[in-house]
């Protein structure tokens, strides 16, 4: 019997796990600051309503199927989107949700494409340009906070229609699946899988200049978020080549590139049950691959020589005071050991003449400076 994890998941402990929480946290933070509602939806739903519409995406291909002991069709959700269709019922417009949890798509593991990640969606329901731009906002807000370097790019699906309606390129669905592929395949294999739907001058097109698009009517679409985007201070750039891959997009479509190859947040306009929608979202693994931010939270460790009661009374009340504290009761060359592998900033040793005199030393473990105080000037300032 093997333990270790199956391809394509992860587990995530100690500076791993608490950089995630970071990034969580800081998202979600931001999300609450924008008025957004948390929302929190089944891991399992009906395959049927998990696939949706949308049964040619590359997405909804690879979702996890399974079965009950009832012989359910379930799946495991892919993203969070297809649910809206049940929590925005005869909710208020606009609906401005946010959830933050696991989803699952069973496809190759390449780069840092994982089968489960961590997904942070955000979404508004009777969503207009202007709200769009609060989207985009909202990410550059989180993006920033993890000191990430990052671009935004746009475009427009409707734009893709009317430039494939005016070359008379029928299959346009497909056509955006394999233009969506630009930035995974080499251009060539792009230009033949587009020569056998008769769309490779889709290619030719979109090499154009900014100002060549300015003629189409969808355009404007891109125009108006520019404008709002630039009120919050984010900058956008218009990127003919992107489509992404889901075909429920219908409207602007996002990317944000970073340090790495595979983009590192997404998304873009769509209707649900009939009222056009926008939404965004990104994985916490992707912007742990790309976020230099160091997560460094201050931990002490109140190491009892034979004093257990006066050391349990301490880390109760480092505790009290807002500190990360626990009791550690063994040799003391063991306690150091410890502290050094978990990652434990300060080492407080509390014996019979600490308990007697009422002072103690701290020490520093990373610069192994130490300090003397007295019981009675401890507090949240001191440590």
């Amino acid at each position: 019997m093997t333990t270790e994890p199956v391809k394509g998941f992860k587990d995530k402990i100690g500076k791993d796990a608490e950089k995630a929480a970071f990034i969580r946290e800081v998202a979600r933070q931001t999300f609450e600051r924008y008025n957004f509602q948390e929302a929190e939806t089944p891991i399992v739903e009906y395959e049927e309503f998990v696939r949706g519409d949308n049964k040619k995406d590359e997405a909804v291909s690879d979702i996890f199927r399974l079965k009950d002991k009832g012989k359910r069709a379930l799946a495991l959700r892919y993203e969070f989107t297809f649910q809206l269709k049940r929590i925005a019922k005869n909710q208020k417009l606009p609906f401005k949700r946010f959830q933050i949890g696991p989803v699952f798509r069973d496809e190759p593991i390449t780069g840092n494409r994982l089968r489960q990640f961590t997904q942070c969606d955000i979404d508004t329901i009777g969503a207009s340009v202007k709200d769009q731009a609060e989207l985009l906002a909202a990410f550059a807000e989180i993006l920033n906070a993890l000191k990430i370097n990052y671009s935004i790019f746009v475009n427009n699906r409707k734009l893709l229609n009317e430039i494939m309606e005016e070359n008379g390129i029928k299959n346009k669905e497909e056509a955006m699946r394999e233009l969506d592929k630009l930035d995974k395949l080499p251009e060539k294999e792009v230009f033949e899988n587009l020569k056998k739907i008769k769309a490779e001058k889709l290619l030719e097109i979109i090499r154009n200049k900014e100002d060549f698009f300015k003629k189409y009517k969808s355009y404007s679409e891109i125009e108006e978020l520019k404008e709002y985007c630039a009120l919050y201070g984010v900058k956008i750039t218009f990127s003919p080549t992107l489509a992404r891959g889901l075909s429920y997009y219908m409207g602007n479509v996002y990317e944000i590139k970073s340090d790495i190859k595979e983009t590192v947040c997404g998304g873009g306009t769509y209707l649900i049950e009939g009222i056009e929608s926008s939404g965004i979202s990104f994985s916490i693994e992707r912007l742990m691959a790309v976020s230099s931010i160091i997560i460094n939270i201050d931990k002490i460790l109140v190491v009892s020589l034979n004093e257990d009661k006066k050391a349990i009374e301490l880390s109760r009340n480092l505790r009290n005071l807002g500190k990360n504290a626990s009791v550690y009761f063994g040799k003391p060359s063991k306690a150091l050991e410890y502290a050094n592998s978990c990652g434990i900033s300060k080492v407080i040793f509390v014996g019979k003449q600490e308990v007697e005199t009422k002072k103690i030393k701290i020490k520093n473990m990373l610069t192994g400076k130490e300090i003397t105080l007295t019981l009675e000037r401890l507090d949240k300032n001191k440590l």
